[in-house]
């Protein structure tokens, strides 16, 4: 395995560091922009190599003690950023999504990420959801970096304290899948789901398989296997940025898009009133299900289980304004010429991933959109990862 030392340069999307040998562009792992590192090649494409640092030989004043036991090299994936200094961390990411929205979006946006804390303080111990694999041994576990070998010590820096106790010695079914929630009620519930042949079964092993979580004023029951916001304070920032960005008023039309159980939706529905109309849509028939539940009171709410882009295609009038939540791969040009075409004219877009995010944006100038803001904030703390919010205007 090829080992060199190197300086490691500009921060790259997806958590690596940008250093050049002999003329090839190699991304480092685990290091800061200026440190000297000893690096261990770990993949080969051509043009560029993938390393990771496995000394440091001349550290950054960023640089500090890992923030998680767990993560590094030949340790756990979890925590890519643990090492740096939590507020240089947050420079680095601002600075990424800086460099992708300039070549893939056309725009020049030069702020920074905002720390995510309002029930928690520091970077640790803000993750209430997470999922564990099981080996082939029975352990729970946590994937190392690209692989499929699990660290089957438990004790990773994101997660709250005492969220996997117990966990971690006992026995499961090989191949198996660990769903673990500590809800806003503190209830901690752990689901078991496994391959029986060709069906998935689960089984609950502790409290219930929906939990309680909160976003403003209203409660939903989720299932544990279902997606809701990983840091404990996300649903509530957010809910509450839409709301202020969104600008709908009484008897307005809103479409909340790749909606989940409709926590935007709930926003929109305040503010529209019951002369207003909320359209909630999302790809899973088990998201759909919770917002229909936790928004049964709500008459102006209309929920769809179908993708944006059908929905969209659906509808034989426009909206007053659209909020955007789509997976990491983004919206992209069907359903952003859809919005366009509809004459959509205010957009609040969240991405989750900087490429993508980036991208979407440029597809949405092309439009005629104009960037009115854009906020940075850092919900995964120890890890490359940022939530991006645009607000957006034709």
């Amino acid at each position: 395995m090829t080992e060199l030392t190197l300086t490691a340069g500009a921060p790259a999307n997806g958590g690596s560091c940008v250093a050049r040998h002999d003329g090839r562009v190699v991304f480092v792992r685990y290091a800061l922009p200026g440190e000297r590192v000893r690096v261990r090649v770990i993949a080969d494409r051509g043009s560029y190599w993938y390393a990771e640092a496995v000394e440091v030989i001349e550290p950054s004043q960023h640089r500090i003690a890992s923030l998680c036991p767990i993560a590094g090299v030949d340790g756990a994936g979890c925590c890519d950023l643990a090492f740096a200094e939590p507020a240089a961390a947050r420079a680095l990411k601002a600075q990424v999504v800086a460099n992708q929205l300039e070549r893939l979006g056309g725009h020049h946006w030069a702020g920074t990420a905002e720390p995510l804390a309002v029930s928690t303080t520091g970077p640790t111990g803000w993750r209430t959801r997470v999922r564990l694999d099981v080996g082939a041994d029975g352990r729970a576990g946590f994937h190392r970096y690209r692989s499929d070998e699990l660290v089957t010590d438990l004790r990773c820096g994101q997660l709250t304290p005492g969220m996997t106790e117990g966990l971690a010695a006992a026995k499961w079914p090989p191949g198996a899948h660990l769903h673990v929630v500590l809800d806003d009620d503190d209830v901690r519930h752990v689901v078991c789901t496994a391959r029986r042949g060709k069906r998935t079964s689960s089984e609950v092993v502790e409290g219930d398989r929906q939990a309680v979580q909160r976003a403003g004023r209203r409660s939903w029951r989720v299932p544990v296997t279902a997606f809701w916001q990983a840091h404990r304070d996300a649903a509530h920032v957010y809910s509450a940025v839409v709301a202020d960005w969104a600008q709908a008023g009484p008897g307005m039309t809103a479409w909340d898009l790749y909606g989940g159980v409709g926590v935007f939706a709930a926003a929109l529905a305040e503010a529209v009133g019951e002369s207003g109309q909320v359209l909630t849509v999302d790809t899973s028939p088990v998201a759909s299900r919770a917002a229909r539940e936790a928004l049964a009171d709500l008459a102006q709410v209309r929920v769809i289980n179908d993708s944006a882009r059908r929905a969209l295609e659906a509808q034989r009038s426009g909206a007053d304004v659209a909020v955007l939540d789509p997976p990491r791969s983004g919206a992209g040009r069907e359903v952003i010429d859809l919005l366009a075409a509809a004459e959509v004219p205010r957009i609040v877009h969240i991405g989750c991933e900087a490429a993508s995010f980036a991208r979407d944006i440029g597809l949405y100038r092309g439009h005629g959109f104009v960037v009115e803001q854009i906020r940075l904030f850092d919900s995964f703390p120890l890890t490359h990862h940022v939530e991006c919010v645009a607000l957006l205007r034709r």
